[in-house]
């Protein structure tokens, strides 16, 4: 089946550099038969699963209109129709990426707010009404026979026959009346559950409007997001990208993938060779796939700006800083490397006055002053004009707590901001034997983030949001509920609650199944011990201390 030849990864999501937001989701496809791979994207799950669907319908389509060529045409004549076709998508494939600019001028880049609202309409129909019973019908009628209208008691007896097939029917119409009653609450209950979905998606998409309006930094980002997103580009392009917006100048920083050169199409035709039974592919010459790759990055660096600057409807962004970065295996070490080709810092009115669709993008890129390498495709990096900053501001210097306890040292007691930097040291320490690192933030009880990991595990490594809870009482829900919220905002892999209390069990129930692991006091006396320290936690003395304290 065709159904069969299709693999679907799992779907991944990529998170803006502040780990605040998710910019995408992405997943691979593979048709087995048709030796097709599709990198599918977009900026919400449903909109993901959606396009995988579409595109496995095409594939099972496109599938099934080869497997009936074969089976109703001979083999060369299939091939041939399959040469045409391929050579048609190399030529279509060649046209898109000649046209990668041109594109972008009859389109409007600003984003339509409606388009994104949900307003479909409930497609589940109402559970059918059950018909009563007539009793004038004739199923519920009697039709006496001469023997029967003769004898009275023989009429009777089929009169009441029919009265008890009449009573059988509305005893049954009745009992599903009550299923029918019931179908249609819970029916209702669906619908209005869409229609409370669907109000409150949309109450949301009215509020990053608004906001957005009102020139919030966080949802101008947003907003660019959203329109760099909507921007198409051939499938085996990236879409990766990181923002940052500085309300106080109006620049917006873009650090930007390109694709390297081997996402662009090589193949100008396909032919079937009879003799040999064979499809050859007839390629692009190196010196003009090296051309190709120049054009395609000034076009998508001058394109990007565009969309960027004609969908600024607020005029909040005076500038753009562009910086151009491709992924590529550096031929001279063998190694992967990710290095800014391009760089451009552009100001809105200089740049809207400038008629995209007669330019060279080369010559243009050249006279805005942005800063490159006369062959792109030798891949020389250069110096980006403005970049991210990703230092994390919340961070400060960790300072020694293990070794000033011992085992009559009270847990529960502890000054709470000596209690975070014991849980950091700690975790550092845990760290470290993978060559990871352990970072406190800036103490603040306002329970966020009190510390994070960094794990290089490429399987389960990642970025770790800890939380430490110098706790009496037991830790309920709603604790482990915000740290769940955290690991979210933070785009981290896991999340690690340490508490000198104990859970209760809905905390746990909430954990189930979560990227979440809670640690309790007996956790945290096994982990000093095994680091070569000794404490204790006692509740009652605890809560006694800090009564004291807080007098």
């Amino acid at each position: 089946m065709s159904k069969d030849q299709i693999q679907i990864g799992q779907a991944q999501a990529y998170w803006n550099v502040s780990g605040t937001r998710i910019l995408k989701y992405t997943v691979e496809m593979y048709h087995k038969g048709l030796n097709e791979h599709k990198l599918i994207s977009a900026p919400e799950v449903d909109m993901l699963e959606n396009k995988v669907n579409l595109q496995a319908k095409k594939w099972i389509e496109k599938w099934e209109i080869i497997e009936s060529k074969r089976r109703i045409a001979s083999e060369k004549e299939a091939n041939l129709e399959e040469a045409n076709s391929r050579t048609e998508k190399a030529i279509e494939s060649l046209k898109q990426i000649d046209n990668l600019l041109l594109h972008t001028l009859s389109i409007d880049d600003r984003v339509d707010w409606e388009s994104l609202k949900k307003k479909e309409k409930y497609q589940e129909k109402t559970p059918v009404k059950p018909t009563k019973p007539d009793k004038q019908s004739a199923k519920f009628t009697p039709f006496f026979t001469f023997f029967e209208k003769l004898f009275k008691s023989k009429k009777e007896r089929k009169i009441q026959d029919f009265e008890n097939k009449y009573s059988a029917a509305i005893s049954k119409w009745e009992d599903e009346m009550k299923k029918w009653e019931s179908d249609v609450d819970e029916w209702e209950k669906r619908k209005n559950n869409l229609v409370q979905e669907q109000a409150d998606f949309n109450a949301k998409i009215d509020q990053v409007k608004e906001a957005y309006l009102n020139k919030n930094t966080d949802s101008i980002i947003e907003y660019c997001e959203m329109v760099l997103n909507n921007s198409e580009y051939p499938d085996s392009f990236p879409k990766n990208f990181e923002l940052e917006y500085n309300p106080d100048n109006g620049i917006l920083i873009l650090e930007y993938e390109l694709p390297a050169v081997e996402c662009l199409p090589k193949v100008k035709e396909v032919k079937y060779i009879a003799s040999r039974k064979e499809l050859k592919e007839s390629y692009i010459s190196e010196s003009q796939i090296n051309k190709m790759f120049d054009d395609v990055m000034y076009k998508i660096t001058l394109r990007t700006i565009h969309e960027l600057f004609e969908a600024d409807v607020i005029n909040a962004i005076d500038a753009i800083s562009f910086n151009g970065w491709v992924k590529a295996i550096n031929k001279a070490t063998g190694k992967e490397e990710n290095n800014c080709i391009l760089s451009i810092q552009v100001r809105k009115s200089e740049f809207i006055e400038i008629n995209l669709s007669n330019v060279d993008p080369k010559t243009c890129f050249k006279n805005l002053k942005g800063v490159a390498s006369s062959k792109l495709s030798n891949l020389i990096p250069v110096q980006p004009i403005l970049q991210i900053s990703r230092v994390d501001k919340r961070f400060v210097e960790g300072y020694a707590v293990a070794n000033q306890i011992d085992n009559t040292t009270n847990l529960a007691a502890m000054d709470w901001e000596d209690f975070e930097h014991l849980i950091r040291e700690l975790f550092e320490k845990e760290f470290q034997i993978g060559g990871g690192e352990v970072k406190v933030t800036q103490a603040s009880r306002d329970g966020g983030v009190d510390a994070i990991a960094f794990d290089p595990d490429p399987i389960r490594g990642g970025k770790i949001v800890i939380q430490a809870k110098r706790y009496t009482n037991t830790v309920g829900v709603s604790a482990v509920r915000d740290l769940y919220g955290t690991v979210v905002n933070e785009g981290a892999t896991k999340g690690i609650l340490v508490s000198t209390a104990d859970y209760g069990p809905d905390a746990y129930e909430f954990a189930k199944g979560k990227p979440l692991t809670l640690l309790n006091g007996s956790n945290l006396l096994y982990l000093l011990e095994k680091h070569g320290h000794r404490a204790k936690i006692d509740l009652r003395e605890a809560k006694k201390i800090l009564a004291e304290k807080d007098k």
